[in-house]
């Protein structure tokens, strides 16, 4: 019979996984990168059209998606792919488990220090652009726009969970790797345009209603359908999402499967780094 957690020894880890990235300023590289780039966008993603600046909170958001899109996902898998392979190869993670600390402490401390670490990267990188749209605005500008921070936020920690799933898989580290890199093809790049080809090549024929339904299979599209204000900016903005059925929209559908996908690969992860 397996012994309650013990929290202590879960949040002395957590701190430490913290700590190391503050100390060599993962944080602050991030946020960095971040915030040029989502002022950028905010500024300049309008220009081909002759103006300089947000012109609304609608679009600037749809521009920020893009970022989000490409960016958090293969920045979470980097982060924790070898959060446990890592430790193997180096020796340490016996010497880990010879503490008083079960192997579920130690996964849930690396991956909530790895969370702490990945969200203030994401909030302070765009948080400048927040009081720029607040300026612009008004709260309802805010209001919508920290909607979207927090669903960044939730699409970051759904790739940190596939991230230390890969790692309790991984043999080593070369391999992790590769499967991340792999996972954040899949998921960004193909998933979408498959797809895509399959309404094309079937003419619309194929899947119907239900194959909006695949884009639950997939955070990223998620993250997409959360951000959008009505199915019209989908059907501007993104080809796939344009099979979206109103019955999709659900905001407590889509944030239920967005948690999900933050909970089921930690489930799985711990259920596979049993001794």
């Amino acid at each position: 019979m397996s012994r309650p957690l013990q929290w202590h020894a879960l949040a002395t880890l957590a701190g430490k996984e913290f700590r190391d990235r503050l100390r060599n300023r993962w944080v602050l590289a991030v946020a960095l990168v971040f915030t040029a780039f989502s002022l950028a966008i905010t500024y300049f993603g309008s220009a081909a059209q002759g103006v300089v600046g947000p012109r609304s909170i609608e679009l600037t958001i749809a521009s920020l998606v893009s970022l989000v899109i490409y960016l958090i996902p293969l920045i979470a898998l980097l982060l924790g792919f070898d959060a446990v392979v890592g430790e193997r190869e180096r020796g340490s993670l016996d010497l880990l488990l010879a503490h008083p600390l079960t192997r579920l402490e130690l996964l849930l401390g690396k991956y909530l220090g790895l969370a702490a670490a990945l969200s203030l990267s994401t909030l302070i990188g765009f948080a400048l652009v927040g009081v720029l749209l607040w300026q612009r605005f008004g709260q309802a500008g805010l209001y919508h726009y920290s909607g979207f921070v927090l669903s960044s936020v939730l699409l970051g920690l759904a790739f940190l969970s596939l991230a230390l799933l890969i790692s309790v898989l991984a043999r080593d580290r070369t391999r992790a790797s590769g499967l991340a890199i792999s996972l954040w093809f899949v998921l960004v790049l193909v998933f979408d345009l498959a797809l895509m080809g399959l309404l094309v090549a079937s003419q619309g024929q194929v899947g119907g209603e239900a194959l909006a339904y695949v884009l639950l299979l997939n955070p990223a599209d998620l993250f997409r359908i959360l951000n959008v204000f009505a199915l019209d900016d989908v059907r501007r903005l993104y080809g796939l999402a344009a099979v979206v059925p109103p019955s999709l929209g659900q905001p407590w559908l889509l944030a239920t499967a967005m948690l999900g996908w933050i909970f089921a690969p930690l489930a799985l992860a711990s259920w596979r780094f049993k001794p």
